[in-house]
């Protein structure tokens, strides 16, 4: 950085205000103003956001889409054609980091060759002090680095970064303060998500995401359903309210409302068609939110409910705070009030010390629940948690059960697809089916995916649709009233 560089530089940060979000709000507007220099010269200003992880990584790339087309810059889908690309992070398991890597690794020679090309990492996987150690060794191509905790940073620190044509790395361990009210650019128009909270006290003991996401914050009700009226006037039908544990929202605000409380003034609000949510701890799933959801049809018959094992002693060792016992307990509860829904889970194969007897334990607990759908994995030991110094299970012992289990889910599923073939239901209407020309996709409430012929108009609409052949995990349906099949 040359002097003059350095007078204006210094003199930026100066006048930069000190509250939040106004602060980047004012850096945004000397990153466009920088951005409008160096078009001058031939710069492109292009930037494309790659989304590794979740959904609230996901959130958190509409966030820097957002902001980076405040600063000036257009959104791009062609790495080669890209100024800035900006990869939000997962850690969760092993693979998500190995995907960061391989990903990087192809773009060395891009951001040699590419003059003034940023390349930035945010997210999870940045929390983690040994992984940015490595970024910052063997990937000396990558000018930006930030953690969960200052993504809403973004324009400050692509600032510098520009300014000082130097690399910059920010991580913050934790923060109480949350910044919203930025620039977010949706990749649906006819939806979207909201964060409720942020990080997690449950600390299950093969889980990173209380020390990369930091101890639990709430946003207040009156923030949320804020955020929730601006979607719903710019076209969304359907929101997402998003929480590592939606459950437990609230409790760190001192009179402030629960999770069921501000999910039945959120169902409320006018011209909201559909909400969902993820994820609940099933230790805080109470009978009131079951009632809210029962008392709302716009509050969608989707319960995506994380069982991860079967086995009480397992789920000890996990720190998860409920028994097999409760669990299907709350199955049963949850399947008798809303006799419609459709329940799903998550379930972790091996885990250190799982027996034949604990394995038994989760077959017999998909077989009772009844579950439609499970996403089923393979312990992922993770550096940093206390599950990861304890004795693993074989893996072949491992791969044996996995195997067994899908077959046990696949049986469970086998049961309850179907079960709505011939009923006409409201589907939203998501995308033009890539695979068969003239086909659209939707969702129904259950989350249930249904392929129908109709009008490209009619994507991010609700359309009612008859559900005429069960294929499984989707369905093939027709426009009620547009097709020579029975209506009923």
């Amino acid at each position: 950085m040359n002097k003059e560089t350095k007078t204006i530089y210094d003199a930026v940060l100066r006048e930069a205000p000190e509250e939040e979000p106004a602060r980047q709000y004012y850096f945004m507007e000397r990153v466009r103003e920088l951005v409008e220099l160096k078009k001058s010269e031939g710069y492109t200003a292009a930037a494309m956001v790659n989304v590794i992880g979740c959904q609230m990584s996901a959130k958190d790339g509409e966030k820097l889409q957002g902001i980076l087309e405040r600063c000036g810059y257009r959104s791009s889908t062609d790495a080669d054609d890209s100024d800035i690309i900006l990869f939000t992070t997962c850690t969760v398991r092993e693979n998500a980091n190995q995907k960061l890597y391989g990903r990087i690794g192809r773009l060395k020679h891009q951001a040699e060759r590419r003059e003034g090309m940023i390349l930035g990492i945010t997210g999870c996987m940045m929390q983690e002090k040994d992984e940015v150690e490595t970024i910052q060794k063997k990937y000396p191509y990558v000018k930006l680095i930030f953690g969960t905790h200052n993504i809403y940073k973004l324009a400050e620190l692509l600032y510098s970064t520009l300014m000082r044509e130097k690399r910059t790395v920010e991580i913050i361990e934790d923060t109480k303060l949350i910044v919203e009210d930025l620039p977010s650019e949706r990749r649906y128009r006819f939806k979207g998500a909201v964060n409720i909270s942020y990080g997690c006290n449950n600390f299950c003991t093969y889980c990173i995401v209380p020390y990369v996401r930091g101890r639990e914050k709430s946003r207040s009700a009156a923030d949320i359903l804020r955020e929730c009226e601006r979607l719903v006037q710019d076209g969304a039908k359907e929101i997402t309210l998003l929480g590592q544990n939606v459950n437990s929202y609230g409790k760190d605000l001192n009179g402030g409302y629960s999770f069921p409380e501000l999910l039945r003034m959120v169902a409320g609000l006018p011209g909201l068609r559909r909400i969902r949510f993820m994820t609940p701890n099933p230790k805080d799933f109470s009978d009131e939110l079951i009632e809210v959801i029962r008392q709302h049809e716009n509050i969608c018959r989707h319960i995506h409910l994380p069982m991860q094992s079967g086995s009480s002693d397992v789920l000890k060792r996990m720190n998860r705070h409920y028994t097999k016992e409760s669990y299907l307990e709350l199955a049963r509860k949850i399947r008798t009030k809303l006799p419609d829904v459709t329940l799903t889970t998550d379930i972790i194969v091996g885990f250190p010390g799982e027996s034949d007897a604990d394995f038994q334990d989760t077959i017999d607990v998909v077989r009772e629940a009844g579950f439609d759908s499970a996403f089923t994995f393979l312990y992922s030991r993770r550096t940093g948690t206390p599950a990861a110094s304890w004795e693993a299970v074989p893996e072949p012992v491992m791969k044996e059960r996995f195997e067994r289990l899908l077959s046990a889910v696949r049986e469970s599923a086998a049961e309850r697809e179907g079960k709505d073939e011939g009923r006409i239901m409201e589907v939203l209407v998501e995308e033009k089916n890539a695979e068969r020309q003239g086909m659209l996709t939707g969702r129904l409430s259950n989350n249930i995916l249904v392929h129908f012929e109709g009008p490209d108009e009619l994507v991010g609409e609700m359309a009612r649709v008859k559900l005429e052949r069960s294929m499984g995990f989707y369905y093939i349906g027709c426009l009620a009233g547009a097709c020579d099949c029975p209506q009923t």
